[in-house]
């Protein structure tokens, strides 16, 4: 028979349970002189959800596994050294957290992607406030999705590319952020491959040996209020659709085949609210289609924007040309491109109705450019009389350059 049971007793019994320890996250404690003193030992012994606190001190260890649910929470920045041994920190687990840890020397190989901390075929996990330094891979997400990769400092030394590996990088991951993280001296400071629904905001990438963002194959990115600057050949952007790049600044990338950003087939893309400044181009356009470039300002560059061919129904609105060495390079004589209201600092028109716009329209592509493009030896001519009077020649009946190529609403001001 059945025995019927009173409130009271329900209630009472609810209450323990809600108050049980074994219900409750634990919390292991992890120092060089507890009772637990390494952190594999910690994560072997924990159940699934702990959070491990990690004191200060200096963990020699590597080949972290950690394989359940977990959170690894360091206190004043423990130091985990990998004696250049390998790979330190490895996830195959959903739901862990990495946060505030200290990591070095991670091991090089010529056979294996060595990460400081690599992420495999998990869900929901954060990667937040750690320290990377002496690193031949950084963070490395791979098959991983609905994760947070945040406000984190990866400091590498790469010299050569071939011995050096890339500061955060997704290989087949979707839905991650990867948000307010400091990334220098690695081969590729951020790179993407096979990555979709990604946002990229407010990282800062410099002194990077090869590309501040480098990303392939992936589609429907977000990138907003990045700075990439000083890198070996700034931004190269390759193979996707639908990429939004906006509010982003790419400075200093120097060299003699290095830009601010590379667009190789790139597909219905929206590249607003951008500064381009002081690079050898501000943007190299090849094969990319759909793409509108708005509100951005290219300032102090050698070449503010090259398109080498194929590029079709691309418009160009609203975008500020300041003190380049050349806007427009274009190496074609068919143009299906549309430059409408945009501010040249090199336009010499009149407004005269006063109405903001230019009443001549403006011919951006030089026959020196393209002369330069065909006999890159000539460009120690650029400031010289004989130039000035072909760019004058060209631009009255042109012949080498594309005669629709114009600006026919030229600003008289800046564009805000």
């Amino acid at each position: 028979m059945r025995k019927n049971i009173s409130p009271a007793v329900l209630i009472c019994g609810l209450f323990i349970w809600l108050i049980c320890p074994k219900n409750l996250n634990a919390k292991q404690i992890v120092c060089p002189v507890c009772e637990i003193s390494s952190i594999k030992q910690a994560i072997e012994i924990a159940a699934a959800h702990d959070t491990l606190l990690i004191k200060k001190g200096t963990y020699k260890e590597f080949n972290i596994l950690i394989d359940k649910p977990l959170t690894l929470l360091g206190e004043n920045y423990p130091v985990i050294d990998g004696e250049d041994k390998g790979e330190i920190i490895r996830i195959e687990s959903d739901n862990v957290t990495v946060d505030g840890l200290f990591i070095i020397n991670v091991g090089t190989s010529y056979t294996a992607d060595h990460a400081a901390i690599r992420v495999v075929k998990s869900e929901h996990f954060v990667i937040q406030n750690v320290v990377l330094e002496k690193l031949f891979f950084g963070i490395y997400l791979e098959k991983s999705n609905n994760g947070k990769v945040y406000h984190n400092k990866i400091i590498g030394d790469a010299v050569n590319e071939y011995n050096s590996g890339n500061g955060i990088q997704l290989w087949y991951s979707h839905n991650v952020v990867v948000d307010r993280n400091i990334v220098q001296g690695t081969r590729d400071g951020i790179y993407l491959e096979f990555s979709d629904n990604v946002a990229i905001k407010d990282n800062i990438s410099s002194n990077n040996l090869r590309y501040g963002l480098h990303f392939m194959f992936s589609n429907d990115d977000v990138y907003t209020d990045n700075v990439f600057e000083n890198n070996g050949a700034g931004v190269a952007v390759m193979f996707s659709k639908r990429i939004t790049m906006h509010n982003n600044i790419f400075r200093k990338n120097w060299g003699t085949a290095s830009y601010g950003m590379l667009l190789k087939e790139i597909y219905d893309a929206e590249i607003t609210g951008n500064t381009f400044e002081e690079n050898t181009i501000g943007i190299n356009i090849e094969g990319s289609n759909r793409i509108k470039y708005r509100n951005n300002e290219f300032a102090n560059n050698g070449w503010a924007i090259k398109v080498r061919g194929a590029c079709y129904a691309n418009t160009f609105e609203n975008n500020n040309f300041l003190y380049n060495s050349f806007d427009i390079s274009y190496n074609s004589k068919v143009n299906d491109n549309v430059f409408s209201q945009n501010y040249w600092s090199g336009y010499t028109g009149y407004d005269l109705n006063n109405d903001g716009v230019g009443d001549v329209p403006y011919r951006p592509v030089k026959l020196f450019s393209y002369i330069v493009n065909r006999t890159p030896e000539t460009i120690v001519l650029l400031r010289s009389l004989f130039m000035d009077i072909i760019d004058f020649s060209e631009k009255v009946s042109p012949v080498f350059t594309p005669d629709n190529l114009v600006d026919a609403e030229p600003l008289m001001k800046r564009a805000e």
